[in-house]
């Protein structure tokens, strides 16, 4: 793609959508109750929605986290019984974590408040053509993200 005179570079853009997803997140994060989780103890039990049950090594993996951050993690989530523990079906020596039915409701009652709240927003501050443009930025970060 080529771009055209008075373009905005790709530079540009890239440094001012840094900023305001940044602040979406955080404004994202504050309109939320967390339940007294921290960040990663939330992204560990939307994995283990999202994906089903896992070893401690692979949600370390997948979190980008040494195993033994992850052990404190889990540690944390089962001693308040958002997540439980069975042994591995294909090796004895490990077990598998999985989410919890009080994890779940914690993790929906995020998610819920975080969707109220932008919902909210974008229903009162844009327009019918705002909010088609913003659901054809979706799209456009949907693309991007996936590359």
């Amino acid at each position: 793609m080529s771009e055209q005179a008075g373009d905005p570079t790709a530079e540009q853009v890239a440094v001012d959508m840094g900023a305001v997803v940044g602040t979406l997140i955080r404004r994202l994060r504050s309109a939320s109750p967390d339940g007294g989780l921290t960040p990663t103890q939330r992204s560990v039990l939307a994995r283990l929605v999202r994906e089903g049950p896992a070893t401690t090594a692979a949600l370390a993996r997948a979190e980008y986290v040494r195993p033994q951050s992850m052990r404190l993690t889990l540690g944390a989530l089962e001693e308040r019984g958002m997540t439980e523990r069975s042994p591995d079906p294909d090796d004895g020596r490990q077990s598998v974590v999985s989410v919890s039915e009080a994890g779940r409701r914690t993790l929906d009652g995020v998610r819920a408040a975080k969707k109220d709240w932008l919902t909210e927003a974008i229903a009162s501050e844009l327009d019918g053509a705002e909010r088609r443009v913003l659901a054809d930025a979706v799209v456009l970060l949907q693309r991007l993200v996936e590359k």
